[in-house]
């Protein structure tokens, strides 16, 4: 028997188009196509709610050890100087996780990457960074499978 899934009609998560790096019952994981930020990750609950508070606890720890793999799985390939986690949803309010690799050289460190930038990046360290994109991929497909 299949479950249907709530889905809220246009919300861009539910109708997710991005490229998905793993896949589960439960949430995908994106990595986000953003220049500035290469390895920047979402975690995207799958059925539309829009707070952690909405899930059972069985699955708010489910969510919760997703964003830690993924955390980890940031740190071992991209090896920021921190890394950012946030799950805001205040302009999609359906229920993800941002997690994004920080250096003290990217474009908005140490203010949030939502801020107004400080600096312009090197061109070639984000090249470098973006670079290491398919072993995130494969780091992540490591963690979740």
């Amino acid at each position: 028997m299949t479950v249907a899934v709530k889905r809220e009609p246009g919300c861009e998560l539910c109708e997710l188009a991005a490229p998905v790096a793993w896949s589960g019952p439960k949430f995908s994981v994106i990595i986000v196509d953003d220049a500035s930020y290469p390895g920047f990750c979402r975690i995207i609950w799958r059925e539309h709610v829009r707070e952690m508070s909405d899930l059972e606890q069985q699955d708010r720890l489910l969510l919760n050890e997703a964003v830690y793999q993924l955390e980890l799985a940031v740190r071992e390939v991209m090896q920021p100087l921190k890394v950012n986690v946030a799950s805001l949803g205040n302009v999609v309010p359906h229920l993800h996780w941002h997690v994004i690799p920080r250096y003290a050289d990217d474009a908005h460190f140490p203010a949030p990457v939502w801020a107004a930038a400080a600096r312009e990046p090197d061109a070639s360290t984000l090249a470098a960074r973006r670079a290491l994109l398919p072993e995130l991929a494969r780091a992540i497909a490591r963690r979740f499978h």
